[in-house]
């Protein structure tokens, strides 16, 4: 039933999206132009502003969120971007869980140019979810330059520092995943030794293959040693590969503390 209402859930969002949207008044959208690091990369922002009440998503929004979709095809000067998403929080309504952000989110933007010293133009659009009593999808186009040098922006900063931590910053080394086939795809187990976090919302587990759907993760505590339960199928269907080191897990705290940690070797 669950998993049935997250779809009629999508499909409401899609149709609302294919009419004039009178609820992207809800957010706004501005760029941070931000700055040329060291390493040649910039770091730039946007910054997306919510009314009351309305909330939008994580890059794993949960079974009752909508995924933020990129397009960047418009841009020049710019080889790549890579979004450093900041902390979220588990939200749930009627027992689903979404997981996002409420009233503001500064999205760095990890921008590498083509030609480096070059003034990069950031020009696309992007498509997020926004919810309050209605979930509808809502389109930001952008179109902006971003200066060859800059300085650094500090609502951008505060962001990175926001971000879920390594497992190795925090001493975090003991993880496995245990891996066996179902009958629609795969069950995955893993075991995680977590001293330092008491109060654990959500264990969020993606792969690197964006057509494997990954169910809400199952947990279970003993001590300091965390364990979280989930099936994934692949949207072909039938068996499929799994890469380990392509694993990422997510654990958020309650207390808003949260810990990235990417590949899961077997026990």
């Amino acid at each position: 039933m669950r998993k049935f209402a997250a779809c009629l859930l999508m499909l409401l969002c899609v149709a609302s999206g294919l009419r004039a949207n009178p609820y992207a008044q809800n957010i706004t959208v501005q760029v941070l132009p931000g700055w040329r690091m060291e390493n040649g990369q910039h770091m730039a922002g946007l910054r997306l502003q919510l009314a009351d009440g309305w909330k939008t998503y994580w890059r794993a929004p949960g079974d009752a969120g909508i995924p933020p979709l990129f397009d960047w095809s418009g841009s020049d000067n710019i080889a790549a971007i890579a979004p450093q998403w900041p902390t979220p929080r588990v939200f749930w309504l009627n027992g689903m869980r979404s997981i996002g952000y409420k009233r503001e989110l500064v999205l760095p933007l990890a921008v590498t140019p083509q030609r480096e010293g070059a003034e990069m133009r950031l020009r696309g659009h992007v498509q997020l979810g926004i919810c309050n009593q209605i979930c509808v999808p809502v389109d930001l186009q952008l179109d902006t330059v971003l200066p060859a040098v800059g300085q650094p922006d500090p609502l951008v900063q505060k962001a990175l520092r926001n971000r879920p931590a390594a497992a190795a910053d925090l001493g975090i080394h003991d993880v496995t995943c245990d891996i066996m086939p179902t009958g629609q795809g795969m069950e995955l187990r893993a075991a995680i030794a977590l001293p330092r976090l008491p109060g654990i919302a959500a264990v969020v587990v993606e792969t690197a293959d964006p057509d494997v759907w990954v169910a809400e993760a199952e947990l279970q505590r003993s001590g300091a040693m965390l364990r979280a339960t989930t099936q994934m199928m692949h949207l072909a269907g039938g068996a499929f590969m799994l890469d380990r080191s392509g694993l990422r897990l997510t654990v958020l705290a309650e207390d808003g503390q949260a810990v990235d940690i990417r590949g899961c070797p077997a026990p």
